[in-house]
């Protein structure tokens, strides 16, 4: 442990995306960072190898309240960020229960540790756009009814309420940022927009013939998950806890997306993409748009990275990785 001026942290979800950069961000902020990790045979760290060693794991479960009181209550951060989630949207139909288990009851688990512990610890909440579904309003603010369409959605609407909650009942400062898409080279090869920049590379490298994805016409707010971390980290620093859209404010489609990604490896997407309706959901989100108005205003937070950009830099890293499987499949 660090000097008692350190400022500390703890990261549910450290091994995500989300987590990976948080935790780059407050290491560079001079934080001293711990982040929770599931127990598992096969433990994977790919994503902060590179600080693993700058940083404190703990072994706890947002299954298990007792490992995350005690986690809490060993670590005791300054905040609590909890990115941990059953966060892949098509899972959530096959698992639904896990999901609620995980994504709706882990928060107040979590919340409850920090009830229990210390009710100075400041405590951020990933909320998603995802709750917003059918939508009622576009663009979606931070005061548009939610109407989630997928068992993921639902949980996060259940962690979002139970997080104003424990807010107002028992005045801890704990605050939701509803993110809009966000995006990286880290994001996991699941998720629509690693598909398509992976796939981009394979096709161009001669790895795949084909990249087969669902409705096309589906329009989403994507952006830079480095830049979204750091309006997480903002919320934490104001005076009086609320709740945050974060969003670029504009919309693509997953076609559009297609366009840029194949773009830039200098192929025709029309000529490699096939729709399949396996790819479908069973209740599609058709339009999600952000208003981070409040965001800009109240935390000085805006969007650095553009969409154009962000895809083009997922290609570039895509293609990076897969360059050697490329010149292997290549030889004589």
């Amino acid at each position: 442990m660090s000097d008692c001026n350190t400022p500390r942290a703890l990261i549910t979800g450290i091994t995500g995306q989300d987590g990976s950069y948080l935790a780059e961000l407050l290491l560079d902020k001079g934080y001293e960072v711990h982040g929770v990790v599931r127990r598992s045979s096969t433990e994977t760290f790919e994503r902060i190898s590179h600080i693993e060693d700058r940083l404190h794991l703990i072994q706890a479960d947002l299954t298990d309240q007792v490992s995350m009181i005690e986690a809490v209550d060993d670590v005791r951060p300054k905040e609590v960020y909890n990115l941990a989630a059953q966060s892949f949207v098509p899972t959530s139909w096959r698992q639904p229960i896990l999901t609620g288990d995980v994504t709706a009851l882990g928060v107040t688990r979590i919340l409850e540790a920090v009830r229990v512990v210390d009710k100075s610890i400041r405590f951020y909440q990933a909320s998603s756009s995802e709750m917003f579904g059918h939508v009622r309003e576009t663009p979606q603010t931070e005061k548009t009814p939610f109407y989630p369409r997928s068992p993921y959605g639902v949980a996060k609407v259940y962690g979002h309420w139970i997080t104003v909650n424990y807010r107002e009942s028992y005045d801890i400062f704990a605050c939701s940022g509803i993110l809009f898409n966000h995006e990286s080279p880290r994001r996991g090869l699941e998720f629509v927009t690693r598909k398509v920049t992976d796939g981009a590379a394979r096709i161009k490298l001669g790895l795949a013939d084909e990249l087969r994805l669902g409705n096309l016409d589906a329009k989403r707010d994507w952006g830079f998950a480095g830049d979204y971390v750091y309006a997480m980290w903002l919320m934490l620093q104001q005076e009086r806890a609320e709740d945050y859209v974060v969003s670029s404010g504009k919309t693509h489609t997953v076609r559009e997306m297609c366009e840029v990604a194949f773009g830039r490896v200098g192929l025709d997407w029309e000529g490699y993409v096939k729709v399949d309706p396996q790819f479908y959901r069973p209740a599609e989100v058709q339009l999600l748009l952000g208003d981070s108005t409040k965001a800009r205003t109240k935390l000085g937070w805006k969007p650095e990275c553009s969409f154009a950009q962000l895809i083009e830099m997922m290609v570039d890293a895509d293609m990076a990785r897969l360059e050697p499987m490329g010149k292997e499949r290549r030889k004589p």
